[in-house]
């Protein structure tokens, strides 16, 4: 089990951020065993034909389906909202000696078995024995298999991850940090003074100031991680809302709601159930974003939908009114 404690300060330093390359070292593990994360299928389906003649060995043998992953390779945000060629630099700065340790922690990880740590045991050696080199071939790499495998659907994965920001900022300021750590996970537990993970790693760290990073991301689904000293400390956990992720477009408006409002309108009502941008509810919907845009000034000034600012993009969600005319409620 994995235990933080937290002082009065702790609490109060408790921030979100999410990251380009976490969900893109996360895909990987997604890849390396699709039968664990099938929800991801749809996915992995659309891009394996992408991959080919990639050469991603090097990044293979250090991403499996399970155990460690070296945490040089996904260093924590350092703001809400990342930048991927500002990540990626900062693994080019890691020390050689970071990386050295890293990967040959991997040589002793118990929780990945014997004959699958010795599968790849020679790709790692291999990295580790000249880890400037292994730096710049591994952040290669993760631009080119961005390229093939997470760049176009990115949109669609931030607003899930910009949606359970909104979601648990919310709840925290309805029901403080009790709401905050809500069903965040099944494994994740908080006391009001601790929060513990239950996990094959033993660890207890004590926050002393540094608070935590909750870190939403789409490709960590089903599991729940955390990264620790020397590191920020952080959790990072699957946002509310990941088994929609792939779903091809919302479900078709009521017949008397397109009566009421037309039905392009009353599938942009329809199309809000949870947060969304103008930009993604136009790719389900098959529309441009301007179209989308002019129903969502109607339905805004009539008090069925409202904004939501998060960094510089804005997310849309029905009002109660707004779910209760989807709903036909009266």
């Amino acid at each position: 089990m994995i235990e933080y404690v937290f002082t009065p300060d702790d609490v109060a330093r408790v921030r979100f951020a999410f990251s380009p390359l976490g969900e893109l070292v996360a895909s990987l593990r997604v890849l390396a065993d699709p039968s664990r994360h099938a929800l991801h299928l749809p996915w992995v389906r659309a891009v394996t034909p992408r991959l080919q003649g990639l050469g991603l060995g090097p990044l293979r043998a250090l991403v499996g389906p399970v155990g460690y992953i070296p945490d040089f390779l996904t260093p924590p945000p350092r703001t809400p909202l990342p930048d991927l060629d500002a990540e990626l630099a900062e693994v080019r700065a890691t020390t050689p000696a970071q990386v050295v340790e890293e990967i040959r922690w991997m040589d002793t990880d118990k929780a990945v078995p014997p004959a699958l740590r010795a599968r790849s045991a020679s790709a790692r050696h291999a990295l580790a024995a000249d880890p400037e080199r292994a730096l710049d071939l591994l952040t290669g790499l993760l631009v080119e298999y961005w390229g093939a495998a997470v760049e176009a659907h990115w949109p669609r994965v931030r607003d899930l991850l910009e949606t359970d920001v909104l979601r648990r900022s919310r709840a925290s300021t309805e029901r403080g940090t009790e709401g905050l750590f809500a069903d965040l996970h099944q494994r994740v537990a908080w006391d009001g003074e601790r929060l513990t993970v239950s996990s094959g790693y033993a660890s207890r760290v004590r926050l002393d100031g540094r608070g935590l990073l909750l870190v939403p991301s789409a490709f960590a689904w089903p599991e729940v991680l955390a990264m620790l000293p020397p590191y920020q400390p952080q959790l990072i956990y699957p946002p509310y809302g990941v088994a929609t992720l792939w779903d091809a477009a919302p479900a078709p408006p009521p017949d008397a709601l397109g009566a009421l409002l037309g039905r392009g309108r009353a599938a942009v009502l329809a199309g809000l159930e949870a947060p969304v941008s103008t930009t993604e509810l136009a790719r389900r919907l098959g529309v441009t974003p301007s179209s989308v845009s002019q129903h969502l000034a109607v339905l805004r000034g009539c008090g069925l939908v409202s904004g939501h600012r998060v960094g510089r993009r804005v997310l849309y969600v029905r009002t109660a009114t707004g779910d209760a005319l989807v709903a036909g409620r009266p």
